[in-house]
C-alpha cells in the first residue's frame, strides 16, 4: 500500500507538475501572443491607410493631367474664323467692294469739282476716270493683302501650337482658297493702279 500510495504521489506530483509548467508557458506566451496580435492588428490599418494614400495621390495625378491636357486641347474655332474672313476679304478685292465704290465715286466727283469746263479732254479724263480708277485699285488691292496674310497666318498657326495635332482639312482648303484668291486680287490690283491692265483712254 505504501508502494501504491508513493506512485501515486508520485503521479499525483508529476501531473501537477506538469500543468503547473502548462500554466507558466499558457502565461508567458499570453502576452507575447497579444502583443503580437496587437502589432498585427496596427499594421494592418497602417497598410490600408498607405494603400489608400497612394491611390488617390495616382487618381488625383491622373486627373490633374487630364484636365491639364483638356485645357491645352485648341478648339480651332479661331483658325475656321481666320480661314472664312481670308476668303471673303479675297472674293472682295475681286469685285471691288462698296468700300471701293464709294471710294471711286468720292474720288470721281473730286475731279469734277477740280476741273474746269474749259480742261482739255486729256486732262478731264485724268481727273475725273483716272483717278477714280486708281482709287478702286488701291481698294481692291488693300482687301487682297488683307486676305493674303490673314491666309499665311492660318497656315502657319498650326506650327506655334501644341504638337502632333493637326489642322482639320477643311480649315487648311478654306484658307488656302483665300491665299489664292489674295494673291490674285493683289495682281490685278497692281496691273490697274499702274494702268497695265484696262489703262484709261488717251484723248489722242
Amino acid at each position: 500500500m505504501a508502494t501504491k500510495t508513493a506512485q501515486g504521489a508520485e503521479t499525483a506530483g508529476t501531473g501537477s507538475g506538469t500543468e503547473a509548467r502548462k500554466d507558466d508557458e499558457t502565461t508567458t506566451a499570453g502576452p507575447g501572443a497579444v502583443a503580437e496580435t496587437e502589432q498585427t492588428g496596427e499594421a494592418g490599418p497602417e497598410t490600408d491607410g498607405d494603400e489608400d494614400g497612394e491611390s488617390g495621390d495616382a487618381e488625383g495625378a491622373g486627373e490633374g493631367e487630364a484636365d491639364g491636357t483638356g485645357g491645352k486641347v485648341p478648339s480651332g474655332v479661331g483658325q475656321g474664323a481666320g480661314a472664312v474672313v481670308s476668303a471673303a476679304l479675297g472674293l472682295v478685292s475681286l469685285t471691288g467692294g462698296w468700300i471701293g465704290t464709294v471710294a471711286s465715286a468720292r474720288e470721281q466727283l473730286i475731279g469734277q469739282l477740280r476741273t474746269s469746263t474749259s480742261a482739255s479732254v486729256g486732262t478731264q479724263l485724268k481727273e475725273v476716270y483716272g483717278d477714280a480708277w486708281h482709287t478702286t485699285a488701291l481698294w481692291a488691292g488693300l482687301f487682297a493683302l488683307a486676305a493674303l496674310i490673314t491666309a499665311v497666318v492660318v497656315l502657319v498657326r498650326p506650327a506655334f501650337g501644341a504638337p502632333g495635332r493637326p489642322q482639320a482639312a477643311w480649315i487648311r482648303s478654306v484658307a488656302w482658297a483665300g491665299l489664292s484668291l489674295g494673291v490674285i486680287g493683289l495682281l490685278l490690283a497692281v496691273l490697274k493702279y499702274s494702268d497695265a491692265l484696262l489703262a484709261v483712254p488717251s484723248a489722242g
